[in-house]
């Protein structure tokens, strides 16, 4: 069996029809008996020796006259084949409405092209190359690292929701010190209930409440924003010493934690996971907190990510039992999506 290019695709006659698109999910029907396969397919046929040549070229001579994009999208296609999947080339005439951030339609095991059911939608990516955050969300990516491993990390849209929340005092008096908040004899709600600050000595169980509260710029600004909080500098002097020392993304991690305590969820610091927030999705009391279940990281909506980071922050936050959340912020303080990232065995 030999096939013929014609533009970016192979032809194959015969008996093509039944033998690649019917029986194995390959290619998309021209017509009578012939079918058009992608370089990709038509690479892999080769490979397995279930076609002949193309152009007289065999596997090798093809790979290479195909140019360099291929090979990464190659390994891909063929490890999800082996893998015991059909999948399609996300292009106009194998697939409907084909998304311009992927690069293969993946079917679950026993569905083809010809049902109504897709399990994934591919993105194929180097190590090495540039992914735009706004391209991630609704499609798996599959890095091929330098010695051709490949790792399928999954992008959803987040929707975080939780049930924490509780009334709390008005005009609570605090006082800016340097990087920090410091509130005197803080009534008890504001960290044993609304889970905000921690206390200046620790958790003394000789005193029901701490001698004092120390909050970040974060939960300063926020809480005086809401007018929780009477300071002896007004919210918007906070928020400049929030960009003193943290430039523009102080800005935008108030607008993400401002916008995770509307939704009844606790954001803490993240630093030591390497994340801006972890969060408490149902906080009662931080006398019975269990562990936190997520960590967000912040970053303006035109982000680009390089695979190697976002496998490092992945591994990071699976090892510590977290889903990994990215809060993405547009320059209006707009967030524009929250995305999670996780592993995934096909």
């Amino acid at each position: 069996m030999d096939g013929r290019l014609r533009d970016d695709e192979v032809v194959v006659g015969g008996d093509a029809r039944q033998r690649y698109y019917d029986s194995s999910g390959y290619g998309r029907p021209l017509g009578g008996q012939e079918v058009a396969l992608s370089r990709v397919e038509a690479a892999y046929l080769l490979f397995k020796g279930d076609i002949d040549s193309v152009e007289k070229m065999g596997f090798r001579e093809f790979l290479a006259d195909a140019g360099e994009e291929i090979t990464t999208r190659f390994l891909v296609y063929a490890d999800l084949r082996d893998r015991g999947f059909y999948l399609s080339p996300a292009r106009d005439g194998w697939v409907d409405a084909p998304r311009s951030n992927s690069d293969f339609v993946v079917y679950p095991r026993g569905k083809g092209p010809w049902d109504d059911a897709v399990l994934y939608q591919i993105r194929v990516a180097s190590e090495r190359a540039d992914v735009p955050a706004e391209e991630l969300g609704d499609v798996v990516l599959a890095v091929v690292d330098e010695e051709s491993e490949i790792t399928y990390l999954e992008t959803d849209r987040a929707d975080l929701r939780g049930s924490s929340g509780t009334d709390l005092p008005r005009g609570v008096p605090g006082n800016v010190v340097d990087d920090r908040v410091l509130v005197w004899d803080p009534p008890e709600t504001l960290h044993e209930r609304g889970f905000y600050g921690q206390p200046l000595d620790g958790r003394d169980p000789n005193r029901d409440v701490p001698s004092a509260l120390q909050l970040s710029l974060v939960e300063a600004a926020y809480l005086a924003s809401e007018g929780v909080l009477s300071l002896d500098a007004d919210a918007e002097t906070v928020r400049e010493r929030g960009r003193e020392v943290e430039g523009a993304r102080f800005d935008r991690r108030l607008r993400v934690y401002r916008a995770l305590r509307e939704r009844g969820v606790v954001p803490k610091t993240g630093f030591k996971f390497g994340a801006d927030f972890r969060t408490y999705a149902d906080v009662e009391s931080v006398d019975d907190l269990g562990h936190s279940e997520c960590l967000i990281r912040v970053l303006p909506a035109d982000h680009v990510f390089s695979p190697r980071d976002l496998a490092l922050d992945v591994r990071l936050a699976h090892g510590v039992r977290k889903r990994m959340i990215f809060a993405l912020v547009g320059p209006n303080e707009e967030i524009t999506d929250w995305i999670s990232v996780g592993r995934l065995t096909p």
